[in-house]
């Protein structure tokens, strides 16, 4: 009979001294796995070692400084509400502003201006008309809500009616759709 060449090992015997030292270990493995997690998981696939940094939050333009499309003479136009919030859905918030020319009586009609600021732009403009003061309405009920302008006009129903006393009540919106703000209107919202 041929002798091993390495003598009988002491720890190839199983002793319960072995299987406490086992679960032990694995006690603890299971301790440390619920301690220790991976970051949680996302369905977007990463290329390379690249990270995803959430770009810097945009501020909403201003309306100081910008030159309206209104012709107001002698006077100044007055920004008399503003909103802001992003109406295209490109991440970076426009502002909507009310403003009328600065008249000294009456109630001058209001017209709607959305502003925008290209990127790394600093001057904001006007991009778009959504009521004109030619219409003669006065906007009460402003806001920017789940990306729509919303407001309620004041208008007349022809031109005998006095400035003094607006006879029509419209609840409008304007949605930015296929490259323009869209207005709609609720049923039911016309007439005073």
């Amino acid at each position: 009979m041929q002798q091993p060449a390495v003598p009988e090992l002491a720890h190839t015997h199983t002793r319960p001294i072995h299987w406490l030292a086992t679960a032990t270990a694995v006690a603890a493995v299971v301790a440390l796995s619920s301690v220790v997690q991976p970051g949680s998981a996302t369905a977007a696939q990463t290329v390379g070692t690249s990270t995803h940094v959430k770009p810097a939050p945009v501020a909403a333009p201003g309306t100081t400084g910008v030159t309206f499309p209104l012709d107001c003479g002698p006077v100044k136009a007055v920004v008399a509400k503003q909103a802001s919030g992003d109406l295209d859905g490109d991440g970076r918030p426009e502002t909507a502003a009310v403003v009328h020319c600065d008249a000294s009586m009456g109630t001058p009609p209001d017209a709607v201006y959305v502003l925008t600021r290209a990127a790394g732009d600093a001057a904001p403009r006007v991009v778009a008309t959504l009521v004109d003061t030619k219409d003669r309405y006065t906007v009460t009920d402003f806001a920017i809500r789940e990306g729509a302008v919303t407001a309620t006009l004041l208008g007349y129903s022809s031109p005998d009616v006095p400035n003094c006393c607006p006879d029509l009540k419209d609840s409008v919106k304007w949605q930015w759709k296929n490259g323009a703000f869209v207005r709609s209107t609720p049923a039911g919202t016309r007439g005073i």
